[in-house]
């Protein structure tokens, strides 16, 4: 569960940032982030349960 949290946190963060420097809106930077963290919350709680 360790390996899986922070492979998403890798790859949201650098997801975010190469979002903003493309000059992507907040907003939806916010909301891209957010479909794919559920993606991971699911994953995380298949694993779990």
């Amino acid at each position: 569960m360790k390996a899986v949290s922070w492979h998403a946190q890798n790859r949201l963060n650098k997801r975010s940032f190469k979002l903003a420097m493309r000059g992507m809106h907040v907003n939806k930077i916010r909301v891209a982030i957010a479909c794919e963290l559920s993606s991971y919350i699911w994953d995380i709680a298949h694993f779990v349960g």
